[in-house]
């Protein structure tokens, strides 16, 4: 797309005082850069910038401009020094620089800086307002429903978040591992997202959108079933005090008054590292290793923390394949693969929001139904996705048949 050379220089000027703002406003410093989750969201447009762009040019302007940020927040604004800061500075300039390449390139290369730029930019922008989302839901719904989630989580007779939490509390190297994948969920996203880019833009733009779309959509469910997860409501108790399951069979299941953000149900986080799992099919052996090693860590990152439930987990599975089938552009609305993953994902997340709300007794007749419950969920899950995939991979093929011409022999 050809822009107008005056179009070209107010889209610059624009971007260089967005940078500008962004790197020197105190605010947007202490209510994002200070945030270690968010410096490593604002650092993975680095990672997209030089994976779609290997530049030592661009490499000597990205740091240079965090360079310049750092001196002039820290020496002359008197901002106080931060590791999350300095890294959000190398994201601010990588997204500058991706921003100035998609105004000025032409062709090919200003439609790949746009695919890189844009998404980027969306990503970052959704991870700064995900906590006014998060705001919103917890003033809507000022009681959880944690002892509902923890009363699931009993009746399979092993409560597996606190063992998490005890395997954090007992190795240390285990916690900084699994705190380092959880922290860096933004870079694997990232990693996919680059790798599909470079390989397939159609399948690159569907993984974009999913990981867009699943913060705004997850909030909608969090509202369903407003929860904190376990070390907000057992305190000091967690992990090493966990109620016996003679015991928790007799709790009294009711909705509790509980300050938190309410982000447990289902967990976004393993959504996430699903999504990028499932997307990065056809990338290279390391890219979809780091994308299986950030789903292991993930499942123990999210309990050993006290931030979720099992359940949260095996509720995301479900939950992913809705997304995916949502943002599979490369399938007609009503073709029969993707509407089946959309009303499968769908009406099963909502099955167990609802079951776990108004009838979560049930689960305490044997513990062979939670755990039943649990496998079939997680398999079908599975099932359906690749059935999905399958799809999607086959009119793909008759696409490229159909554009090469070449003949089908039927036999």
């Amino acid at each position: 797309m050809k822009l107008p050379r005056a179009l070209k220089i107010v889209a610059t000027l624009a971007l260089l005082g967005l940078a500008v703002w962004l790197g020197t406003s105190a605010h947007f410093y202490r209510s994002a850069l200070l945030s270690l989750f968010f410096g490593v969201t604002l650092a993975s447009v680095v990672l997209i910038h030089f994976r779609v762009r290997p530049s030592w040019q661009d490499a000597l302007c990205v740091i240079g401009g965090a360079v310049l940020f750092t001196v002039v927040d820290f020496g002359f604004l008197h901002f106080r020094p931060s590791l999350a800061g300095i890294t959000s500075f190398l994201g601010i300039s990588s997204l500058t620089i991706l921003g100035l390449r998609a105004i000025w390139s032409s062709g090919a290369e200003q439609e790949r800086m746009a695919l890189a730029f844009v998404p980027a930019l969306l990503f970052v922008a959704s991870d700064w307002g995900s906590t006014v989302f998060l705001g919103w839901t917890e003033k809507a719904n000022p009681q959880v429903f944690d002892l509902y989630l923890f009363s699931f989580d009993s009746s399979l007779r092993v409560q597996i978040a606190f063992l998490m939490g005890q395997a954090y509390g007992l190795w240390p190297w285990f916690k900084a591992a699994g705190m380092t994948f959880y922290i860096g969920l933004p870079m694997v996203i990232a990693l996919v997202y680059a790798g599909q880019l470079l390989r397939d833009r159609g399948k690159a733009v569907s993984a974009m959108i999913a990981f867009l779309i699943t913060g705004p959509v997850g909030v909608i469910f969090y509202n369903l079933l407003p929860a904190v997860g376990p070390v907000h409501i057992f305190l000091s108790q967690f992990p090493w005090k966990p109620i016996p399951a003679d015991q928790a069979t007799r709790l009294l299941v009711e909705p509790i008054a509980v300050a938190g953000l309410r982000n447990c149900m289902p967990s976004l986080h393993m959504g996430w590292v699903l999504l990028a799992w499932w997307y990065s099919r056809g990338l290279s052996v390391w890219e979809r290793g780091m994308a299986m090693a950030f789903v292991v860590f993930t499942i123990f990152a999210t309990m050993g923390t006290g931030e979720h439930y099992s359940i949260d987990l095996v509720v995301a599975f479900p939950f992913a394949v809705f997304l995916q089938g949502l943002c599979a552009l490369g399938l007609r609305w009503n073709d029969r693969a993707r509407v089946q993953a959309i009303v499968y994902g769908l009406l099963l997340t909502l099955a167990w929001i609802g079951a776990l709300r108004f009838a979560v007794k049930i689960f305490w007749i044997s513990p062979i139904l939670p755990w039943a419950g649990c496998i079939v969920t997680v398999a079908s899950a599975i099932f359906a996705q690749r059935r999905l995939a399958a799809a999607i991979e086959g009119h793909r093929t008759r696409e490229t048949v159909a554009v090469s011409g070449i003949p089908i022999s039927v036999s």
